[in-house]
């Protein structure tokens, strides 16, 4: 990781000294480094980390902040992390350039070096965030989401760029391509759990990192939401609902709808499909040899279903 870092402040660097400005501030704000984490993992896994691994670690990574750069410009959001979006320290323009600068590197880190395979793992995955992202928009509007649409959404927004991570960490060491499928689903599961508890860590408190009823302030249907809904009443449903659209901001609205979740099971139920996608993925781990790279993906599982924010 600490190569990488180095390896990625590079790959970042522009002879424009504004972009090197903003891109250096990217750098000191990065996160947990997850996604970089799952590329080594496995790689290891099924091999030789070797150049190819470092180059699509940097490719993941750099067309990961590029969506969370535009993602800040589509929320409006000004903060990340504690720290400030760049939209908010250097306005939306300059922001979006920024975005788009991001994913140009990775595509030509990826064309410079002949990595279409990793390239194609990649942007598909990208392809797939888009569309959830999308898909959610669309529903949220009408607060209509089922649970088999949460899921299709969740799969696309977030497991998918977790999945890619497996895939092209265990590509670049790899040509067998059943071992790379099964290390793709294993990102999947892995994925949808990590959506899950980031659904549950709304309910939490001031320390989670995440303002408590924030995803039913901005309208958003996560799965303790949904499962509850489906157990209610049509009047209790009916109620539920109007608050959400109408009435979020009154107050004692939003501990209503938190308290209808907890009775009819929204958390409790969340917390099993957790469990359930993190035995589906520990089980693929199953079928490869132990080794200390094996046990650290289990200790990754093991981390984004206990976190705290």
């Amino acid at each position: 990781m600490t190569l990488f870092e180095k390896k990625f402040k590079t790959a970042m660097q522009s002879r424009a000294p504004l972009l090197d400005k903003i891109t250096q501030y990217i750098v000191k704000r990065k996160g947990k480094q997850m996604r970089p984490m799952f590329v080594f993992l496995s790689a290891g896994l099924l091999g030789e980390i070797n150049d190819s691994t470092y180059r699509g670690a940097i490719l993941v990574e750099l067309l990961h902040t590029a969506t969370l750069v535009h993602d800040d410009i589509v929320d409006d959001s000004y903060e990340r992390r504690g720290m400030f979006s760049i939209n908010a320290l250097w306005k939306n323009k300059i922001a979006v350039l920024v975005g788009d600068y991001l994913l140009s590197k990775g595509l030509l880190l990826s064309l410079d070096n002949d990595d279409f395979g990793l390239l194609k793992l990649v942007s598909d995955a990208v392809r797939k965030m888009s569309e959830g992202e999308l898909l959610q928009i669309e529903k949220s509007r009408k607060l209509d989401i089922t649970e088999d649409v949460y899921f299709e959404i969740i799969r696309n927004k977030t497991a998918s760029l977790i999945a890619s991570c497996c895939a092209v960490g265990s590509s670049s060491v790899n040509s067998d391509q059943e071992s790379v499928e099964k290390m793709r689903l294993f990102g999947e599961y892995v994925g949808i759990a990590f959506q899950i508890k980031d659904d549950l860590l709304d309910f939490g408190d001031e320390n989670t990192g995440k303002p408590k009823g924030a995803d039913i302030k901005e309208k958003k249907m996560t799965l303790p939401l949904i499962h509850a809904l489906s157990n209610a009443t049509s009047s209790q449903k009916r109620e539920i609902i109007n608050i959400i659209k109408n009435k979020r901001d009154e107050k004692g609205s939003l501990e209503k709808v938190v308290n209808f979740i907890i009775q009819h099971k929204g958390i409790d139920y969340s917390n099993q499909k957790i469990q359930y996608y993190k035995e589906k993925a520990l089980a693929i781990l199953n079928d490869f040899p132990e080794s200390e790279y094996k046990k650290s993906l289990e200790n990754l599982v093991a981390f984004t279903i206990n976190r705290k924010k």
